[in-house]
């Protein structure tokens, strides 16, 4: 029969156009018909709330304009062979190159013949295979042209099959002669009903015969349903949770969805399917895996919509609305989701058609076993993400789980416990806290976590407000269920050797439990509640057996008073060590400056070195060493970020092995990873010694604690696999004689081949004709190629598959049998594949304390890398500290500067003024700092704090000259603000913090308190920092700074032995009432705080700054501050002489007054009586 060669249309519709970013253009009616969710039937976004104010913390709703996101092209990656077939050429189209397609006119398939989708559980609406081979800009229809195409087809209805009839398609065998397919029925695979003008294909073809461009509808017009549109899933119009509960009902519970039971029976086995997953789900977006692509249906596919521009299918899927993203771009897609606040369920397909044949085989099918099995595969929250893909940040993110406990007046008993889900490390604590909940505060500082797991009203308001305060704005927040969910301590041991997450013979054998769970279990029933809270939450994701059994759980102490230094919430976000107070951002934070690792392991665990720099001396020199040797030594540093460098996210990879989710390529990533280091501690021993005696410090200390058995395990894994195949193919193919099972099946696999290699050769010899060959199409294997010019020779028991212009394929019936056997042989190769992934894995795993060792030390040769960098990085002056063992703390800093302004930092700043700053060992203990406003007062005392911390850190600072006693607190209150997300005044805000230093202080703390008492009136705040200043030099006897704008305290502490006045240098002009700033630290007190001036330069009018200036001097001649300061006595001294008259102890409520201190307390206050005479 003669041959037509036909011209794609241009402009033909496909599936991509349910999914691009720009809708096809629709009429005003169109767009009026489409049903937009309501607010009671759209499932919700994650709880941001907190406990006392459900609306307070939800994220604004993002307009379509702000989510311009891209569905990543699915055309892109499409593979397509490079070669025409015979019957193809090129043409074009359009100005671009198309492909030509020949068509036979009795026999279609090769123009065609798509992949019919693994699962037909319901009519298809597109094919997977036309969506990676098409272009957006391809496809595109005139306003005029939609509106006459909507006229035509205006009361049409496309049928629809049933899911029984859809599922007996893909089961037949296809016949040897396809019937003749018309462009129209094709164009109905993607969900287009041409018009009923168009319904045959002779009255689409021009004279030329081309194919003119059909009529199609708007795919956002919906299609006739099944059941009327009132009676459609009317419990979604006024949503009920699981027990009937309205959503005003405050025990309302969004994650469930009552169904009543008359829509159950109703349902489809598809829809069946569905709703039983979501009903449980509906706080979370459910991504349902059909075929290559991942569905949304109803609510979700609203979401979709109104979010994400992502397309509604006009004819939808078993009465449902739907959307969809082809499943290689889910990761994406669920990122947007998650960063848009909502939880994500996946839900997978967990056999594929082959599979569920060979499941059906021999058995009587009941309506719902026809359907393709699928089950919950996870749920993919903000706090608990594990694919390293979604993973955006390095850094850990925490899901944390808090029990309080009120203890009355006494404080209060909390039990945390958080985790990391990407690394499997869970962290433990239970600690009595204040009433103003300090410790809280400081590990939530510390931590930051962004999901927070709570029991629904069991939490004060108070603890709710610190919650919000000090999580970041997108933390989510789960509100569970008292003893259900939020499990009490013996609940929670049930659930745990319920579900045998470690081995033990019985549920009595606790030998191979974690021993801090036992203990906790035994001794912390708060904390091990807050632990069942975790526990119960993460099973409901999934994600419990993967980080539970890992047993990689630790105790944590926010404060850690033995070997680290104390800097507590307050003090992190005064000093910016890991927030900026501008915007909450790392930029010119002191982490963003100094964190120089290289590894992701690497930088997570330098964060835990800033937030407890080291306390004994022994400590910080032995890293200061180790610095020093790298600065020194280039080449050892070279040697060192060579294998850095190259080294994959090894601790959060070793978490996904011993789940078992880690790709095979990304398992040789591993493998490679750790031969680097291998490599590495082998050059090291050739150098140094095979115990690295030449290298002391703390890196030598980090090397000997390497594993021995390292290089023996990393060679073994090394060899056991083929490598090569597992990175290409991403196939774990182990070396002959590893996997005896393997081999036999893999055996088994390649003697069919042969078998079928060996029938065609027979078959050649038969037909005299060597051009004879298999072929594959599509989901059909070895169809014999049979050429025309030989085909009457073919048997007439041979079963025709398909045909072309020149070939015609056939399966003969030995060729048929052989390939029913190699497919099942294949799939179940496959499914050993699976199982020995696991089982290598599983292998791998038992060495997991070996590997997690290895990942410690050289993640901690990267911090100590990190700080030698940093410490090059801080230009001229810089040095190494001196670090002096003492009882009393002194600091000895010269032309110090800060180390974010340095040339290269995060200010990029070049003519920053450097000062000396020396506190104690000779000078006074307490510096009393006044000056103008803007005269770099603040600048001075956070860089001492920051220099002090680098320091205790093991790094260089930025100063000539550093000599210190290590300090075990720094403790701040600076700025005057208010804290309206916690309910407190400015007032307030001022002396809770002080509160906390007046309590906790020492003698070897370093204390910051900057204008203290501004939020009062004159009198009283004047009076609480004479006050507390006169405490602190006096009783407490820190070393800080006290900064202030009261001029007249510097004179009831002329005779102060511990206070020394120091100020901000400035020239003033007067007459022009005008200030330059010299930023300058001086001896000697302020003459004011030139208040006027700073007016002026702000440009507030002359007349008004005369007039302030006026009142101000007749105020100051009235003060009774300016009376009782020309006295030189201060209030404190006054009080100190009065109680001591009594015979009390002025100690009392002071955390650290022994004699001595007692002893230096009184010798003070001798020498400020003696001063006055």
């Amino acid at each position: 029969m003669a041959k037509k060669n036909v011209i794609a249309p241009v402009n033909q519709p496909t599936v991509f156009s349910f999914f691009k970013k720009k809708p096809i253009v629709a009429s005003a009616e169109s767009k009026k018909e489409q049903k937009l969710p309501t607010p009671s039937s759209s499932p919700q976004k994650a709880d941001l709330s907190s406990e006392t104010s459900d609306k307070e913390n939800h994220p604004t709703t993002p307009t379509k304009n702000e989510h311009k996101t891209q569905l990543p092209s699915a055309s892109s990656s499409a593979v397509r062979p490079n070669k025409l077939e015979d019957d193809e050429e090129e043409g074009i189209v359009s100005g671009r190159k198309r492909r030509r397609v020949a068509i036979d006119s009795e026999d279609e398939e090769d123009g065609f013949d798509d992949e019919e989708s693994v699962d037909n559980d319901d009519d298809e609406d597109y094919n997977e295979d036309d969506l990676h081979n098409i272009s957006e800009e391809d496809f595109e229809i005139s306003t005029q042209e939609m509106v006459q195409l909507e006229k035509e087809l205006e009361g049409e209805e496309e049928p629809q099959d049933s899911e029984e009839e859809e599922e007996e398609k893909v089961s037949q065998v296809k016949p040897s002669k396809k019937p003749q397919q018309s462009t129209s029925q094709k164009l109905n695979q993607f969900g287009w009903t041409p018009s009923s003008s168009s319904q045959d294909d002779a009255k689409n073809k021009t004279a030329n015969n081309q194919v003119k461009r059909p009529n199609f509808v708007n795919p956002l017009k919906p299609k006739a349903s099944k059941k009327l549109d009132e009676e459609r899933y009317h419990w979604l119009e006024n949503v009920r949770d699981a027990e009937g509960r309205s959503q005003t009902d405050p025990e309302y519970d969004p994650r469930t969805l009552f169904i009543p039971s008359s829509a159950w029976s109703s349902f489809t086995p598809f829809e069946k399917q569905y709703w039983e997953i979501k009903s449980k789900m509906y706080d979370c977006v459910v991504f349902f895996k059909k075929g290559k692509f991942y569905e949304l249906y109803e609510n979700d596919a609203d979401i979709a919509h109104n979010e994400f521009d992502l397309k509604l299918a006009g004819g939808g899927r078993a009465n449902m609305r739907l959307a969809g993203v082809p499943e290689m771009s889910f990761d994406y897609w669920a990122n947007a989701f998650i960063n848009a606040g909502y939880k994500v369920a996946k839900v997978d397909q967990k056999e594929s058609m082959l599979a569920k044949e060979i499941r059906e085989k021999g058995k009587t099918i009941t309506k719902e076993e026809k359907v393709i099995k699928r089950e919950l595969q996870c749920v993919l929250t903000g706090g608990t993400l594990t694919d390293e893909s979604m993973l955006t940040d390095e850094m850990a993110t925490y899901c944390l789980s808090l029990k309080e406990v009120d203890n009355g007046l006494d404080g209060r008993t909390f039990g945390v416990c958080f985790v990391d889900t990407a690394t499997g490390k869970m962290r433990l604590t239970e600690f009595e806290d204040t009433v103003e909940c300090t410790r809280l505060e400081t590990l939530l500082a510390q931590v930051r976590p962004k999901e927070i797991l709570v029991a629904k009203n069991q939490i004060s308001p108070l603890t709710a407000r610190i919650l919000r305060f000090n999580s970041p704005p997108s933390c989510i927040w789960n509100k569970l269920k008292p003893d259900t969910e939020f499990l009490s301590h013996e609940v929670t041991f049930e659930e745990l050797t319920r579900g045998k997450y470690f081995e033990a013979s019985d549920l009595d054998d606790l030998s191979h439990y974690p021993p801090l769970l036992v203990e906790y279990h035994e001794k912390h029933h708060v904390a091990f509640s807050a632990f069942g809270a975790l526990l119960w939450y993460l099973k409901s994701l999934k994600l419990d057996e993967s980080v539970i059994s890992m047993g990689n759980i630790s105790p944590y102490d926010p404060y850690q008073h033995a070997t680290s230094m104390t800097m507590d919430g307050v003090t992190l976000q005064n000093l910016e060590i890991f927030a900026n107070t501008f915007d909450g951002s790392s930029k010119g934070t002191l982490f963003k400056v100094i964190n120089r690792a290289t590894t992701p392991f690497g930088k997570r665990l330098f964060k835990d070195w800033v937030i407890h720099p080291l306390l004994l001396k022994k400590s910080i020199d032995e890293r200061l060493d180790s610095v020093e040797l790298l600065l020194n030594d280039g080449e050892l540093k070279h040697i060192f970020i060579n294998t850095l460098s190259r080294l994959p996210d090894l601790e959060r990879l070793l978490s996904r092995i011993h789940s078992g989710s880690l790709k095979i390529q990304d398992f040789t990533k591993v493998i490679e990873g750790f031969e680097r280091i291998s490599k590495l501690v082998r050059t090291l021993r050739s150098s140094f010694g095979a115990h690295f005696e030449s290298i002391g410090g703390s890196l030598g200390k980090i090397l000997t604690q390497l594993p021995q058995e390292l290089d023996i395990q990393v060679s073994k894994w090394a060899t056991s696999f083929d490598r090569v195949a597992a990175t290409s193919q991403g196939l774990l193919i182990p070396e002959p004689g590893v996997e005896e099972e393997f081999d036999q099946s893999k055996l088994k696999i390649e003697n069919l081949k042969d078998k079928l290699n060996q029938f065609l050769r027979q078959y050649r010899r038969e037909f005299k004709c060597q051009e004879m060959e298999f072929r594959d199409s599509g989901k059909e294997i070895y169809l014999i190629e049979v050429p025309k010019k030989v085909i009457s020779k073919v048997p007439k028991d041979w079963q025709q598959m398909g045909s072309t212009s020149k070939v015609t394929r056939y399966w003969s019936p030995e060729v048929k049998l052989l390939v029913r056997e190699l497919m099942e042989a294949t799939e179940l190769h496959k499914i050993l594949m699976d199982t020995l992934q696991l089982k290598v894995y599983r292998k791998f795993d038992e060495n997991y304390a070996l590997w997690s060792e290895t990942i410690r030390c050289i993640g901690s040769i990267d911090c100590l890398i990190s700080l030698a960098n940093a410490s090059e990085s801080l230009g001229s002056p810089s040095c190494r500290p001196e670090i002096v063992d003492r009882d009393e703390a002194f600091i000895d800093f010269e032309e110090l500067r800060h180390p974010c302004f340095i040339p290269g930092g995060a200010s990029g700043s070049r003519d920053f003024i450097p000062n000396d700053v020396k506190l104690g060992n000779g000078s006074a203990n307490i510096a009393l700092l006044t000056g103008a406003n803007a005269a770099g007062k603040s600048t001075v005392l956070r860089m001492t704090c920051i220099a002090t911390i680098m320091a205790q850190i093991g790094c260089f600072v930025p100063a000539s000259k550093a000599t210190l006693v290590p300090v075990d607190k720094i403790m701040t209150r600076l700025g005057a603000n208010d804290n309206i997300m916690q309910g407190k005044s400015t007032f307030y805000v001022e002396l809770s913090e002080t509160k906390r230093i007046l309590q906790n202080a020492t003698p070897r703390s370093l204390l910051v308190l900057d204008e203290l008492g501004r939020g009062g009136s004159s009198s009283d705040g004047f009076a609480i920092a004479e006050a507390c200043l006169h405490h602190i030099a006096t009783h407490i006897q820190s070393i800080g700074f006290f900064a202030t704008h009261y001029g007249t305290l510097g004179a009831s502490f002329m005779s102060h032995p511990q206070v020394m006045p120091l100020r901000m240098a400035i020239l003033v002009d007067e007459s022009s009432r005008t200030i330059t700033f010299l930023y300058k630290l001086e001896k000697g007190a302020s003459n004011g705080s030139f208040g006027m001036h700073v007016a002026t330069m702000c440009g507030i009018p002359k007349e008004i700054v005369d007039k302030v200036e006026i009142a101000a001097k007749n105020l100051k001649h009235n003060s009774m501050i300016t009376q009782v300061s020309k006295a030189g006595v201060s209030l404190g001294l006054q009080s100190d002489v009065s109680w001591l008259s009594t015979g009390k102890d002025i100690g009392a409520g002071i955390t650290k007054y022994d004699e001595k201190i007692k002893k230096k307390g009184l010798e003070y206050i001798l020498q400020m009586i003696e001063g006055i005479r």
